[in-house]
């Protein structure tokens, strides 16, 4: 379990400039997205990444076993097919291996500054422009784009005790590559996406696992495969065919949307596939009954693995449904007053999804944080991207912009088409700033919402990550994503405050006259 080695990438080096036309905050793939296409457009631009390297959490979640669980073919940009993927699902460090290929390609990453954070970034409504501030230095952009996305800041259990824990601990997108496991006695917290990928990992090196469940998952087969010589070849030589994968990948994926969001009765066969996976693993009754869900299938995020049932049910693992009461420094109390004695603690517990660190950063018109506007009104936006009150400011993965059942990339892609056309409408008309007309934005939630509320995700009996402290889920799209896509398609200036023409850079500093566009 070696951490993968730097690819020395230095990207942007010197001083920053005084301004850029467009920033963009982080360089997975949103953040490259971006970069690429407003390369293509010739536009000036400049990406900041907390990171030394590109690839977002494919760069961070270096944990054994970590994979994606979407297939290679859909999991990749449309502008840069990949034809030397290995497997049909792709691990971390092949994902990551092609991001740091496709950013090489592109020529772009002379404008990345790495190991940089954002720290303030407030608009500025006589300049019309937002002025930043990061650990590299000062700057000002005329746009701002955020793709620091939902997975990026480890969410660390409050249990009480935890920080005085004496042996080894960590998070799962913190792995410590230095740690000795072998032989010892490990425990994980949580029982999601990742920890059913690190779990059957640990458990061929771990003296002793617990593993620590609060909420059973469902879990189907992983239908995983090599891809032989002569089918790479083919996908590499045969014109069209690695398309075809891609084509026949996305719609049968979209074929699974009903059940999420209209019928959930509908994905009663995943039900009795995700039984027969529980069957197939385990064949202890009452531990078939622990890892049974008492929800419906969907309702919490769907995990695929061959291996995580027969690792619950080795011999030297143990899964604890009890709640914990406490951690010591050496080891974990549950509730029952049991404690169980560990030498290593790995929390595998998610991520701030609700709550994006970056918009505890971000101050729009009113000198309020977005994080500050959120807390009142849950995550919302307009289509995802753009936010009220926050003139010039584009989000990728935006609220409401997750899917259950296919690839993000395929949004990224939607969302950036968006915000190009945006740019390009501002530069074309002479706009200084646009942004969503609260009345415009608040139709679109209702709406959203109101579909939302017939969904496996609001009526299928769960708590799940999805879902902020309002009870509302802000995180998934309720509809295909060919929907999507087609809202994305063409920026709508109609519905958008527009103000113009912009102060030029360096110039006195005048308040531009702002109205809003004629609605068509």
């Amino acid at each position: 379990m070696t951490a993968p080695a730097s690819t020395g990438h230095l990207g942007h080096t010197g001083p920053l400039p005084a301004h850029v036309d467009v920033l963009v905050v982080g360089a997975g793939f949103a953040g490259l997205c971006a970069a690429i296409k407003l390369a293509e457009d010739g536009r000036d631009f400049l990406v900041v990444d907390k990171g030394a390297d590109v690839g977002g959490t494919w760069r961070d979640n270096t944990y054994p076993g970590a994979a994606c669980d979407v297939p290679s073919q859909l999991y990749s940009f449309s502008f840069a097919p990949n034809p030397a993927w290995t497997r049909s699902f792709s691990q971390q460090p092949e994902i990551h291996a092609y991001l740091r290929s496709v950013a090489e390609r592109s020529g772009v990453l002379d404008r990345f500054v790495f190991s940089s954070t954002v720290d303030h970034a407030e608009w500025d409504e006589t300049a019309q422009r937002w002025a930043v501030r990061t650990s590299a230095g000062d700057l000002t952009a005329t746009a701002l784009i955020s793709g620091a996305g939902g997975l990026s800041e480890p969410k660390l259990p409050d249990i009480e005790g935890i920080d005085g824990f004496a042996g080894e601990i960590f998070h799962s997108a913190r792995w410590n590559h230095d740690a000795d496991l072998a032989g010892k006695r490990i425990a994980v917290i949580g029982t999601g996406a990742s920890a059913i990928q690190i779990v059957p990992e640990l458990q061929q090196v771990a003296g002793h696992l617990d593993v620590y469940q609060r909420t059973a998952p469902w879990v189907l087969p992983r239908h995983d495969r090599s891809y032989p010589a002569v089918e790479r070849a083919a996908l590499r030589h045969v014109p069209g065919l690695q398309k075809a994968y891609r084509t026949a990948i996305y719609w049968g994926r979209e074929t699974y949307v009903p059940a999420f969001t209209v019928v959930p009765d509908m994905a009663y066969p995943a039900k009795l596939l995700a039984q027969g996976n529980i069957r197939k693993g385990i064949d202890d009754p009452e531990l078939r009954r622990k890892v049974t869900p008492d929800f419906k299938i969907g309702c919490k995020r769907i995990l695929i693995s061959n291996g995580y049932y027969p690792a619950l049910a080795a011999d030297n693992t143990e899964l604890v449904t009890d709640g914990i009461a406490r951690v010591t420094p050496t080891g974990i109390v549950t509730k029952d007053g049991t404690e169980r004695p560990i030498d290593v603690l790995v929390v595998a517990t998610g991520f701030h999804t609700t709550d994006q660190p970056i918009a505890h950063h971000i101050v729009g018109r009113e000198g309020r944080t977005l994080a500050e506007v959120w807390a009142e009104t849950g995550m919302s936006a307009y289509k995802g991207t753009t936010i009220a009150g926050f003139p010039n400011l584009f989000q990728i993965v935006g609220p409401n912009t997750g899917l259950g059942h296919s690839s993000m990339v395929f949004v990224i892609e939607s969302q950036v088409a968006y915000i190009r056309d945006a740019l390009a409408t501002m530069e074309r008309n002479g706009y200084a700033a646009v942004e969503p007309r609260p009345a415009a934005q608040a139709r679109w939630n209702d709406a959203l919402h109101r579909r939302m509320s017939r969904s496996v995700w609001s009526t299928g009996g769960c708590a799940s990550w999805y879902l902020d402290e309002h009870g509302r889920n802000t995180t998934l799209w309720p509809r295909s994503t060919f929907n999507l896509r087609a809202v994305l398609r063409r920026f709508d200036a109609r519905h958008y405050k527009i103000t113009g023409p912009a102060p030029a850079v360096g110039g006195p500093g005048t308040t531009p006259t702002q109205r809003e566009a004629v609605t068509a």
